[in-house]
């Protein structure tokens, strides 16, 4: 094979990340039955603060304040306590997407494995270890731990000391995100898959190296 290295994004990449199951399962564990329209309405703030925390613009700490602001108020509880309770349920309802486990099972014997995440430090070890998949990755590279996050390359170059320095051009990212994931290897030089599930436009300025809708497609490319 062709790489010495396969780096991952986290969600909806090798994990399902269905955040309005995830609301909802907090929601209710609260005594809440939070709508589609709450939903609608906590994204409305919530997707804007990613799109800043990617940009270096504000920190990990504060998106997590932010977007449960308005219901800690509501509820006469803490930000803090929304997001862990958040992250909790989103770890209890973690699925792998198909054709996920076949594929990693099968890579790590060709390849050194590694994720790079813009996830929150509190769901990645809970969520690798309950789907069986922590032995299987050599390094965990985490946004909020080294203080920027991808497509900054800061994230790509930590994870690349963490990984011994290897050829770039031995090194595969494979993520769901164009910007983030795609554009961020990309600009720090190493080869990218786009995992385009649901048929995006895909962005004129940003050349991924493979496009793919599913990772048994990525499977097949990668190993046969």
């Amino acid at each position: 094979m062709k790489y010495e290295w396969v780096l991952f994004d986290a969600d909806e990449t090798l994990f399902n990340f269905d955040a309005f199951k995830g609301m909802q399962l907090m929601f209710a564990r609260k005594g809440v039955d939070f709508t589609e329209t709450d939903y609608a309405d906590y994204q409305q703030v919530n997707k804007p603060l990613w799109v800043d925390y990617q940009n270096g613009d504000i920190t990990a700490d504060e998106l997590k304040h932010t977007r449960f602001i308005t219901w800690a108020d509501k509820l006469e509880t803490t930000t803090s306590d929304l997001n862990s309770s958040f992250l909790e349920a989103m770890a209890d309802i973690c699925t792998l997407l198909p054709g996920a486990q076949a594929l990693i099972e099968a890579l790590s014997e060709k390849a050194n494995l590694g994720i790079i995440t813009n996830g929150f430090t509190e769901l990645q070890a809970i969520r690798l270890e309950r789907t069986g998949m922590s032995q299987y990755f050599k390094h965990v590279v985490i946004s909020e731990e080294v203080g920027v996050a991808k497509p900054d390359q800061g994230i790509f170059a930590h994870a690349f000391e963490r990984i011994g320095q290897p050829c770039k051009s031995k090194v595969l990212m494979v993520g769901d995100n164009q910007h983030s994931d795609i554009l961020g290897g990309i600009n720090f030089g190493i080869e990218t898959c786009w995992l385009n599930r649901f048929d995006e436009p895909k962005s004129m300025e940003i050349e991924p190296h493979h496009q793919v809708k599913s990772l048994d497609e990525l499977h097949s490319i990668l190993l046969g």
